[in-house]
């Protein structure tokens, strides 16, 4: 665990940058592209932990996957070319792969024993594991099957017809995974659309998919074919030094090929609520995800209230958006966010303690807060909590505070933007 010692920018940043590739498209184009029959080159892919994660499990069930930087190519002869994995298969702190994959496992001919870290070992798997079960999956572990470590044997899978509780893309694809490897037409709907990322690319591996408002279909049985997947830039890795834009006086930034999906693009809603100076430039479409430039400067913004359905569209991002409530003018209400409690930390209680340890009020709620503005942030001595958009949060909160700040456990960022701390040097330089 690496303490890292930050200080204060003397100047606005500026330069352009493309962040790294998107965290979620990253993990998907491994899972569809071992699944497809045929070539799959990924080209921009996430090298941080948690994706490597995906790569190994795949690894384990004997996928060819060549990994050469962020370039990643899979031959692969489909899910009928895998064997039984001889060892337990270890996720690390990948709540993505967790899940997503329970949903491939659940569907193959074999007994797999998948377990994860310390912080993964506490998060709710349940909320998987239930729908499976009713699709014919047999799933044990703590809990009743609530948490990992969990023991997988293998079924022929019954399609379903179900609407998930919580708002999460992770059961969505979970579910479309098993129902794309079971018999029969399954259907899943939400409340409120999340990412559709599984979605978008289920098509261009050469799924028939059927997506109507909050429902989606997929018929089982049909066969993936390999292709070539670029990955946009994570917006949720964008949202950093979107916000550090906003917060240095004379910042101007170009953050260019970031990822513009609408179920991914609250936060720049939000920004554009709370007054940003801020220009979107689209100029791609690949495997169904639009990309384009963003350019931002800094500008003073005013608080806002943030909820509903915009949630599950920067759930990813509330953290940063709290630090930038301290400085707006005015008080910023986050609600309708419970599913932070569930994320790598409960992301409520970790971005208080981060906001307090700064010096900043913050009041909790139970499903968000409130966080009165224009305060002034003095150095702190702030730990991530092993939470990669914690220490991303503070890193950037650091810019602005009086006195330098000392970072704990700075190597959590890496499960997600390995080149941080470079792309924000190159900021300031």
């Amino acid at each position: 665990m690496t303490d890292v010692r930050l200080k204060p920018t003397a100047k606005g940043l500026s330069g352009s940058i493309t962040v790294p590739g998107d965290k979620s498209v990253s993990h998907r184009s491994i899972i569809f592209g071992a699944l497809a029959k045929g070539k799959t080159t990924v080209r921009h892919f996430l090298t941080g932990e948690d994706c490597l994660r995906t790569i190994d499990a795949f690894r384990a069930l004997g996928a060819s996957i060549e990994q050469d930087g962020d370039t990643v190519i899979i031959d692969s002869a489909g899910k009928d070319s895998f064997k039984e994995p001889t060892v337990p298969i270890y996720f690390g702190n990948s709540g993505t792969t967790a899940r997503l994959l329970l949903g491939v496992f659940a569907a193959l001919p074999f007994h797999i024993t998948a377990y994860g870290d310390a912080s993964l070992t506490k998060r709710p798997m349940d909320r998987v594991v239930i729908p499976l079960r009713q699709m014919g999956a047999k799933i044990n572990g703590r809990e009743q099957g609530k948490y990992l470590p969990l023991a997988i044997d293998g079924q022929k899978l019954s399609a379903l017809t179900y609407h998930t509780p919580v708002k999460s893309a992770q059961v969505k694809s979970a579910l479309l995974l098993a129902g794309l490897l079971a018999e029969g037409e399954t259907r899943i709907s939400e409340d409120v659309k999340t990412r559709d990322h599984t979605e978008q690319m289920l098509k261009s591996f050469g799924a028939n998919v059927d997506v109507a408002g909050t429902t989606v279909t997929v018929q089982g049985g049909q066969q993936l074919i390999g292709t070539d997947v670029y990955v946009p830039g994570d917006i949720s890795s964008a949202a950093f030094f979107l916000v550090a834009a906003c917060l240095v006086p004379g910042s101007e930034i170009v953050l260019t090929n970031t990822g513009l999906n609408d179920t991914r693009t609250g936060i720049l809603d939000v920004l554009k609520q709370m007054g940003a100076d801020m220009q979107i430039k689209e100029h791609d479409i690949q495997a169904g995800e639009r990309i384009g430039d963003i350019t931002i400067r800094y500008r003073p913004l005013k608080g806002t209230e943030i909820g509903g359905d915009i949630i599950p569209r920067l759930i990813d991002e509330l953290p940063i958006l709290a630090l930038l409530a301290t400085q707006a003018d005015g008080e910023t209400i986050i609600k309708d966010a419970e599913e932070l409690r569930y994320k790598e930390t409960d992301r409520i209680e970790a971005i208080a303690a981060t906001l307090r340890s700064f010096g900043t009020e913050v009041e909790l709620t139970p499903d968000g807060m409130r966080i009165p503005g224009n305060q002034p942030l003095k150095g702190a001595n702030a730990d991530s909590f092993g939470d990669h958009r914690i220490g991303m949060m503070i890193a950037i909160a650091s810019l602005v505070a009086n006195g330098d700040t000392i970072l704990g456990d700075a190597d959590s960022i890496n499960i997600s933007y390995p080149t941080f701390f470079e792309d924000l040097r190159a900021l300031q330089n």
